[in-house]
Order: structure tokens, then C-alpha cells, then sequence
């Protein structure tokens, strides 16, 4: 096998009650979506359900009362007193409290008291730029860290997590504060001389010189540009990136030299289910990409002998030599036998059998992997080394898309906004039936 490059509070929800709810229902979605996503057995469920309790208990007391924001990660083995947020992990904890709502997880008070400290913070004293943020802050502040980037994709997985909120919890100042901070975002700025948009910016030396020019997480903000009704990118942008095309073991999929999350962050909200544009339908293809995966890692055993069938999945993580940008295939970076549980915990949509065989193995076979916010960020047990830490945005993949694989539920509330339905028209991704076998 190879790979090759081819090609008031009370009346909030009206009524609606919530507390309690853990109900199992099969995702909708559009009209010839394939593959639907199997019935889960109780078990199955209620593994998924301890994994978003886990989860969501991260998102809670990892992040700042005042000001709503997520630290990037956590020790698990201290107190720890870090203060570096991520807008990234923030994007994913506001997705966190629509869910957990929903999963009776926490009270409405609860959650709307935290959604409304983060967007006032967000609205008018985090510091931005063109209504982008900086990729890291200190989380009680707001002060730019590690003379960070303002982030063109960390600011879009914190917008997706804002219209989350303004979707699902439905409350007039929560929708006002959140149309305030979306249509501040000036796309029009970040696309003013390419088509392919920066990676970020710095007041020091202006626009980055990468660009998002290949496939990867880039979908979900090509798509936020081209919904925004105040600073539209024009619809050329969704053609100026690259589609490559890579085969293994036979297997076609559109990919990247990265590792598997560029399949996963996007899908955690688009929902792209029986749609496709000209070139692709992109859930199809990450199906294909994560069995691609599994059968890559399942071969690497032969070198590496933890992984198989029940032990998958290699994505950018912390290792026993500090964090490292790796997968495959094409095989990128030094990969050694560590196993990222994110890598099968954002599959789950994909591939639910798989990966949910994967996640139940490190949760009976390896204790050391566990924490009380669900799987440490990575493990290795041919070293027998286990991560102290716990890192936002890999814990959010895998909560939003457990929640995705039993209900539909992100999916279900994030396409009903005006800007993922106005994106995904200008971009031409629609609906289709595909071809029954």
C-alpha cells in the first residue's frame, strides 16, 4: 500500500424545557444524504454521552466567568493557572454551552449568563483588528499573547461558535450582540488584493505571507466570508484554492499534506451531507479520507505495533517531545506509535463503527488516557508516556462531533442561520441524490 499525489431569563426559550433532555434521535440530514448515521445502541450512547459530560466540564471550568474565554489547554496534574485563552477553543466552548443546554448539562440561566460575558467581552474589549481577533489572549484581560497573529481561521471557528449561540438560544440581546461582532468581520479587507486569504495578520509586519491555498479547515471560513451580508468575499474565492487529489490502497480522496483534523473542523458545523459543489462532495470524501487513515495507521503497525484496528489515529498533538505536526498519509512528520484520540473522536461522523471501537479501546485499555474532561490530548504506549495536558479545540472536535453522530444537533442548529445558508448557495454546494449501488 502508498500514497501517491494524483491530481428576562424565565420566558428565554418560550417555554421550551430542556433540563433532563438525553434523548437518542437519528440525525436528519438533506435528501439523499449518505451515509446516514446508524442507530446507536444504549451503550454506545451512553459512552458518547459520558464523553460530552467529560467534555463539557472542560469547556466550564476552563474558562474565564467574566469574560467567556477558553484557555488553549490544561495540566491536568497541577492547579493549573495558566492564562492563556485560545479564540479557537472559545469558538468551540460557546458550541459547548448550546449543547450542553440541550443535554440538560446546565440551566438556561446558567448558560445564557456565560454566552453574554463572552459576547459583550467579545464586542467591546477584546482587542481587534477589522473585526478579527488574535489567536491567543490572556484570558482575563483580553492582552494579545506570545505576539500572536490576528487569526483569519481561529476567528472563524470562534464566529461559528457565535451564530451557534445566536441560533439556539434564541434571545434578543444574545442575537443583537451577535450580528454586532459577525458583521464587524471585514472579509473584504482579508481578500482586498488575493482571492486566496492570508493566514493572519500583525500590526509589525502587516499580512502573513502563507495563504489558504489548499484543502483543509479553510471551508468553514471561505464559507462565513462568502455568507456575511456586511463585507461579502466575492464568490470567485471558493474556486482559487486547490483541490489535490491523492490515491491509496485504491482509495481517491481530495486531501492535503496535513493531518486528519483538516477533514474534521469544517464538518463540525457545515453540514455537507448530500450537497457538493463542481468538484467535490466533501463529506463523501472525508469519509473516505478517514478510512484512508485507519487502513495507513493499521499498515504502520507493522512498525509500530500499538496501533491496529482497535488503537487508530494520528493528528497534530502534543508528544513526549513537545507538539508536533504529524499524519498522513502522505506520512507527515516523525510519527513514533503515539496515538491522538481526537483523530478518531472528530471521525466520529465519518466513520461511527470505527471510531467509536477506537475511543471505547483507550477508555477500557489505558486509564492513563482518561481525565475527568475525557481523553488527555495524547499517548504513547510503547513509551508508556501519557500527556499531563488537555488541549481545547481537540477536546471541542470531539464533543461537537459525538453530539453530530447521536443527534444531528450542531449541524441542525448551525445551518439554520442566514450566513452558513447564504455561504453555502454562493459557494454552489447543493443539494444532490447520489447514486445508489
Amino acid at each position: 500500500m502508498g500514497a501517491s499525489l494524483c491530481v428576562p431569563l424565565a420566558s428565554l426559550l418560550s417555554g421550551r424545557t430542556v433540563q433532563g433532555q438525553n434523548k437518542t434521535e437519528k440525525p436528519q440530514g438533506p435528501p439523499g444524504s449518505a451515509p446516514s448515521l446508524a442507530s446507536l445502541s444504549p451503550e454506545d450512547d451512553q459512552f458518547l454521552n459520558d464523553l460530552e459530560s467529560a467534555n463539557f466540564l472542560y469547556f466550564w471550568e476552563q474558562a474565564s466567568p467574566k469574560t467567556g474565554m477558553v484557555k488553549d489547554r490544561c495540566n491536568l496534574h497541577v492547579n493549573d493557572q495558566g492564562i492563556v485563552a485560545s479564540i479557537a477553543a472559545t469558538g468551540f466552548g460557546l458550541t459547548a454551552l448550546c449543547i450542553g443546554h440541550q443535554r440538560g448539562f446546565i440551566s438556561s440561566e446558567a448558560a445564557l449568563e456565560r454566552v453574554f460575558a463572552a459576547f459583550r467581552f467579545l464586542w467591546k474589549k477584546l482587542p481587534q483588528h477589522r473585526g478579527f481577533f488574535y489567536h491567543f489572549a490572556n484570558i482575563n484581560t483580553g492582552e494579545r499573547v506570545w505576539d500572536s497573529e490576528i487569526s483569519s481561521v481561529d476567528t472563524a471557528i470562534l464566529l461559528c461558535g457565535v451564530l451557534s449561540c445566536r441560533q439556539h438560544f434564541r434571545h434578543p440581546d444574545v442575537s443583537q450582540l451577535a450580528d454586532l461582532i459577525f458583521n464587524r468581520v471585514d472579509w473584504t479587507w482579508l481578500s482586498e488584493d488575493t482571492s486566496l486569504l492570508p493566514h493572519g495578520w500583525t500590526p509589525e509586519i502587516g499580512f502573513l505571507p502563507s495563504r489558504w491555498d489548499y484543502y483543509s479547515e479553510l471551508m468553514m471560513m471561505y464559507l462565513l466570508g462568502l455568507g456575511s451580508s456586511a463585507h461579502p468575499l466575492k464568490q470567485e474565492t471558493w474556486s482559487a484554492w486547490k483541490r489535490l487529489t491523492f490515491e491509496y490502497d485504491g482509495m481517491r480522496f481530495i486531501g492535503s499534506f496535513a493531518p486528519l483534523f483538516v477533514h474534521q473542523y469544517s464538518q463540525a458545523w457545515f453540514d455537507f451531507r448530500g450537497r457538493r459543489d463542481k468538484y467535490a462532495d466533501y463529506f463523501q470524501n472525508s469519509v473516505i479520507a478517514t478510512d484512508v487513515h485507519r487502513r495507513f495507521c493499521v499498515e504502520l503497525g507493522k512498525q509500530f505495533p500499538d496501533y491496529s484496528d482497535d488503537l487508530w489515529g494520528i493528528t497534530a498533538s502534543d508528544s513526549d517531545k513537545g507538539y508536533v505536526i504529524w499524519g498522513g498519509p502522505p506520512a507527515v512528520g516523525p510519527i513514533d506509535g503515539t496515538v491522538v484520540p481526537s483523530a478518531a473522536g472528530g471521525s466520529l461522523t465519518f466513520a461511527p463503527p470505527a471510531a467509536l471501537r477506537v475511543l471505547k479501546t483507550i477508555r477500557n485499555r489505558y486509564s492513563s488516557a482518561w481525565s475527568k474532561y475525557g481523553f488527555v490530548n495524547a499517548f504513547n504506549p510503547l513509551k508508556n508516556w501519557y500527556d499531563h495536558d488537555v488541549i481545547g479545540i481537540d477536546t471541542g472536535i470531539t464533543m461537537l462531533m459525538a453530539e453530530n453522530l447521536r443527534t444531528g444537533f450542531v449541524w441542525d442548529t448551525f445551518m439554520k442561520t442566514s450566513e452558513a445558508q447564504r455561504g453555502m448557495q454562493r459557494a454552489g454546494l447543493l443539494t444532490y441524490y447520489p447514486a445508489k449501488f
